[in-house]
C-alpha cells in the first residue's frame, strides 16, 4: 500500500475512533450510562452501526475505551506539569497540584456508575502504576534536594498524598484545592 493510502486510512480510523468516544460520552451524560446503545452511538457519531461494529463489539467496548482516553490525558497532563516546572520541589508542586485539579473535575452525574464498571478494568490498574510511579519520582527528587522528609519511606509518602488529595473531590473550589495542596506539601516538609 502507498504511504499517503496508509495514511489516510490511519487518518480515518483515528477520526472514526475519536467521533465514537465523544459520541458515548455525550450520550452517557445525557441519558445515563446502561441508557446507551450501539444505534444511539452511531448515529451521535454519524456513522453506520455496521462501522461503529468494525471498532467496537460492543457498548462496553466503547465505554472502556473513552475511559482509557480519559486516563491517558490525565497522565500526560501530570507529565507536563512536572516537564515544565524547572526544579524538584516544583515538579512535586505542580504533579500534586495538578493531580487534586483531575480529582476535583466533575465526572458527570453518572460518575459512581461509570466508576463501578469501569475502574475494575486492566487498563486503570496500568494506569494506577504509572501514577504513582510518577509520584514517586517526584518525591524522591525533592528528598535527595532536601526538599521532602526522609524518615518515611517515599512508597509511604505517596500513599499520604494520593490519599490527602483525593479529599479535592469534595471541595468546591480552586482555592479550596490551593489549600488542601498546601497543607499535604507541608505534611512531606523534613521535620526541624
Amino acid at each position: 500500500m502507498p504511504k499517503l493510502w496508509t495514511e489516510t486510512v490511519e487518518g480515518h480510523r483515528r477520526a472514526v475512533r475519536e467521533a465514537t468516544l465523544d459520541a458515548v460520552a455525550a450520550l452517557v451524560a445525557r441519558h445515563g450510562l446502561r441508557a446507551v446503545t450501539m444505534s444511539q452511538i452511531a448515529e451521535t457519531a454519524g456513522i453506520g452501526r455496521a462501522t461503529l461494529y468494525k471498532y467496537f463489539a460492543d457498548v462496553d467496548a466503547v465505554l472502556t475505551a473513552w475511559h482509557e482516553r480519559q486516563v491517558g490525558a490525565h497522565l500526560d497532563r501530570l507529565t507536563a506539569a512536572r516537564d515544565d516546572a524547572v526544579d524538584a520541589p516544583g515538579r512535586l508542586a505542580a504533579v500534586l497540584h495538578g493531580y487534586a485539579e483531575i480529582a476535583q473535575e466533575p465526572h458527570g452525574q453518572h460518575g459512581a456508575e461509570l466508576a463501578v464498571s469501569l475502574h475494575a478494568s486492566a487498563h486503570v490498574a496500568r494506569a494506577h502504576a504509572q501514577l504513582r510511579r510518577l509520584v514517586h519520582d517526584v518525591l524522591a527528587d525533592a528528598a535527595a534536594s532536601g526538599d521532602v522528609r526522609v524518615d518515611v519511606a517515599v512508597e509511604e509518602l505517596v500513599d499520604y498524598c494520593l490519599h490527602a488529595l483525593s479529599a479535592a473531590r469534595t471541595l468546591n473550589s480552586p482555592a479550596a484545592v490551593r489549600r488542601l495542596v498546601a497543607v499535604t506539601l507541608t505534611g512531606l516538609r523534613p521535620p526541624p
